[in-house]
């Protein structure tokens, strides 16, 4: 490691088996509304289950921090009870996570991975947790709360990292990438609001838009004018006489079939 490294970044291994110095990132998201609650940034090489902790503390004090604010309508749309359940997938369990979290009174629904058989001495808080944690994931809210987490968190991590472009950083030390998560946090939030309140949350989307707009409007005036003109046709006297017709009335010519359009030459 050059003198100009930052010692925050820590080796981790990539999807397709490749090693590299990175960064880890966490977001805490609001199921109901995709929200992105808080971001906690660590070293590349910690374990999801060394981190949560940290991330639902941050969500948590967030929470907190909205309980009071009011809607124009005089409404407080923030529980008071702050965070109080947890969804995440079977990475992040664990004894000690589980645990932790029924300590602080959060009930999880974390996917638990496949173990086999589980010894229990002396682990009665822990095994209570894991059990409890293993009920709730089972039942329909649980598997209901499973596939939103998989739409509501990878949505903004594919938003992010995918079409924001955060899969490589170009920024030294953990303070400054730090900043860069909590300005993309922030993006992906404001264009959720924008999205929320006028259809688009970004510009290709509202160009998307504009485009279908005009469309409709060139819709409506050739409607309009084939409408005026079937209006005019119907109420417009017509005389039929011979293939040439004159006179106060509308000319309308129907060429015979033996005309043709020379001359008769």
């Amino acid at each position: 490691m050059g003198e100009r490294q930052r010692p925050e970044a820590e080796i981790t291994r990539l999807k397709d088996g490749r090693t590299a110095l990175a960064y880890k990132a966490e977001n805490a998201v609001d199921m109901e509304t995709g929200a992105i609650v808080a971001v906690t940034t660590h070293g590349g090489a910690a374990a999801d289950t060394t981190t949560v902790e940290q991330t639902v503390l941050e969500a948590g004090v967030a929470v907190a921090g909205l309980i009071a604010e009011q809607t124009p309508d005089g409404e407080c749309p923030v529980h008071v009870g702050g965070v109080e359940e947890v969804v995440a997938d079977k990475g992040y369990h664990s004894n000690e996570v589980v645990r932790t979290m029924a300590q602080m009174e959060v009930r999880t629904y974390i996917a638990e991975p496949e173990r086999g058989e589980r010894r229990w001495e002396g682990k009665a808080a822990e095994q209570q947790a894991v059990y409890g944690n293993r009920r709730r994931i089972r039942g329909e809210r649980g598997k209901r709360l499973q596939r939103q987490r998989g739409e509501r968190i990878e949505r903004n991590f594919a938003h992010q990292f995918d079409t924001g472009g955060m899969h490589r950083l170009y920024v030294r030390g953990m303070e400054n990438v730090h900043k860069k998560l909590l300005i993309q946090a922030a993006a992906c939030n404001l264009a959720l609001l924008m999205r929320a309140l006028y259809g688009a949350g970004k510009p290709k989307a509202a160009h998307d838009q504009a485009e279908e707009v005009l469309f409709v409007v060139w819709l409506l005036i050739i409607a309009t004018e084939n409408v005026w003109e079937d209006l005019f046709a119907s109420v417009a006297p017509t005389v039929e006489v011979s293939p040439f017709t004159t006179g106060n009335d509308v000319v309308i010519w129907h060429p015979a079939k033996s005309d043709g359009l020379d001359t008769g030459c």
